[in-house]
């Protein structure tokens, strides 16, 4: 069980290198750093200079890479500095069942999975970052985190900012959960254009600073996607209560609409760093030196409803939903295989969802989850399919 009053918290990062990683240790070290917190693992994955500079700097007691190749070089830039060192999958496990009370699930993908899933049964407060837990395991995930007794926190921007306006008391009154998303870079552009860009094109989030593959996924509204399947499993909705609304200035990073027709959004210039430390020091609130609103130089504040011809993205998920069972193993691991073909240019931007499609068709009778093995097994079926349409 979690211990949630502790005077000095001790912390473990899962994916410490990434982007929401580095933010996590930011904000770490702007809440007063070592005299508050005890970091006792981070891990990362091919970055080794970074991974061991992170374990030096926070003297963490363990420092992983998940990729095994790596173990010797980690090993070298962290020998006599008494850190620990592991790799691969078994790594990560035991860098999430170390004693640590609150722990950051920031691996991307799939890989993030069992480590998250590890820390969530051994009573850990999960900062959740990784989409898959949800998307893939979703009431297994749920159920693991219960059993444990731990808290689940939020730590993408629009589901904190659900987490932040809605009311546990009034729970019973969610009418429905608004998302907002940006709309990316091919907001505004033609089918015709958006089939021709590449890689690098689609990894430029005009608010955003985030990693390659999570840009692409918010070019494509895959991201999006995804944030729909999570919002259902982490609040406990009906398909039809998660909206989507294309809102390009990224202030309002989601509302709440309740049944006697009040709409409670949550606000704030775009910084990770706000979802983090909200995470963090949960359930107060702490000082961090994040961009104020200036109301008065914000000239509009624009929505508009999402382009599912043009972004169907969004019409998969909403069928993943409604379909259940393991459609959101089948979508995300579909998913994964068409982006990284698309970052390596062996396929194009609007070819992604339509392999998603594709392999969703294919994989429509697969039963229900038991087992996070069937999850796997899912997820795994997806791949191999989406290859082989690629082939």
């Amino acid at each position: 069980m979690a211990s949630h009053d502790s005077a000095k918290r001790r912390l473990t990062i899962l994916g410490s290198t990434g982007s929401i990683g580095t933010n996590t240790l930011d904000v770490i070290e702007r809440l007063g750093g070592r005299e508050r917190f005890d970091v006792v693992a981070v891990t990362g994955n091919g970055n080794i200079p970074l991974l061991a500079e992170q374990a030096v700097k926070v003297r963490a007691e363990l420092a992983v890479t998940a990729n095994d190749s790596q173990y010797e070089n980690l090993k070298a830039a962290l020998a006599g500095t008494g850190i620990q060192v592991a790799a691969g999958k078994s790594g990560l496990i035991e860098a999430a069942e170390r004693n640590a009370d609150w722990v950051m699930a920031a691996i991307v993908g799939n890989a993030g999975l069992a480590p998250t899933l590890a820390a969530a049964r051994r009573g850990a407060d999960i900062a959740l970052a990784n989409k898959e837990c949800l998307v893939s395991a979703g009431s297994l995930f749920i159920d693991a985190v219960k059993k444990g007794g731990g808290r689940l926190l939020p730590v993408d921007s629009e589901h904190n900012a659900i987490f932040q306006v809605l009311e546990e008391h009034q729970r019973h009154a969610v009418e429905r959960i608004i998302l907002t998303a940006s709309g990316g870079p091919f907001r505004t552009k033609s089918l015709e254009e958006m089939r021709h860009v590449t890689a690098d094109v689609a990894r430029a989030h005009p608010n955003w600073s985030m990693g390659l593959k999570i840009s692409i996924d918010s070019a494509s509204m895959f991201n999006k996607a995804l944030e729909m399947i999570e919002a259902k499993h982490l609040f406990a909705l009906e398909p039809a209560q998660v909206e989507v609304i294309v809102h390009p200035q990224s202030v309002i990073h989601s509302m709440v609409g309740y049944t006697d027709g009040s709409v409670l959004a949550q606000l704030g210039c775009p910084d990770m760093r706000t979802a983090i430390g909200y995470a963090l020091s949960y359930p107060s609130r702490c000082s961090l030196p994040i961009e104020r609103l200036d109301f008065a130089k914000l000239s509009r504040l624009d929505f508009e409803a999402p382009d599912e011809v043009r972004f169907p993205a969004i019409r998969l998920a909403r069928r993943a939903m409604v379909e259940g069972g393991v459609q959101g193993a089948v979508l995300n691991g579909a998913k994964e295989t068409a982006l990284d073909a698309f970052i390596a240019g062996r396929t194009g931007f609007l070819a992604m969802a339509e392999i998603v499609e594709k392999v969703m068709d294919k994989l429509a009778d697969l039963p229900a989850a038991a087992t996070m093995d069937d999850v796997f097994a899912a997820d795994e079926k997806a791949r191999h399919l989406a290859a082989g349409l690629l082939r």
